[in-house]
């Protein structure tokens, strides 16, 4: 059975970031080959909107195959909302909180983010998966790309 993934938004930019793209592009290469499915979410797409056109482009060619969308519904907004209230992060980090609030209600297999400081990080880990726990949904494996590739920097 192929994993779900859920991607927000930064990892697409990855791909044109000189820090992340080797990563970025070996994750890729595992949706192209059929290991993984990039799950998004229509405030991925939307936020790809303002994205440069090269990103938008790489988006808009991975076929039907390689991803899934999902909704961001009235429950996801309603446990983002959760997460702020709880002080997980601030009120800043909204949408941040609504792709964690998705990828849970859609029970994806984990969500991938190169934002290290309101997503793929401990302590923030730890206050949405006590939310989730707390309101009766399953934790959220949260990781960045460079864990599911296995890249490492020779540098």
């Amino acid at each position: 059975m192929k994993q779900r993934f859920y991607f927000d938004t930064s990892v697409f930019g990855g791909l044109f970031d000189i820090e992340f793209e080797q990563e970025t592009f070996l994750l890729f290469e595992k949706v192209k080959s059929g290991q993984i499915i990039c799950v998004y979410s229509d405030l991925t797409e939307s936020e790809l909107t303002n994205a440069p056109e090269k990103i938008r482009m790489f988006f808009e060619n991975l076929t039907a195959e390689q991803k899934e969308k999902v909704k961001v519904t009235p429950e996801a907004l309603k446990l983002a909302e959760t997460y702020i209230d709880e002080k997980v992060v601030g009120e800043t980090s909204f949408d941040d909180c609504v792709h964690i609030a998705t990828a849970t209600i859609h029970k994806v297999d984990l969500l991938l983010s190169w934002n290290f400081k309101h997503i793929v990080n401990v302590y923030r880990i730890r206050g949405y998966n006590s939310v989730n726990l707390k309101l009766g949904y399953a934790t959220l494996n949260i990781h960045s790309p460079k864990e599911i590739t296995g890249y490492e920097n020779k540098y």
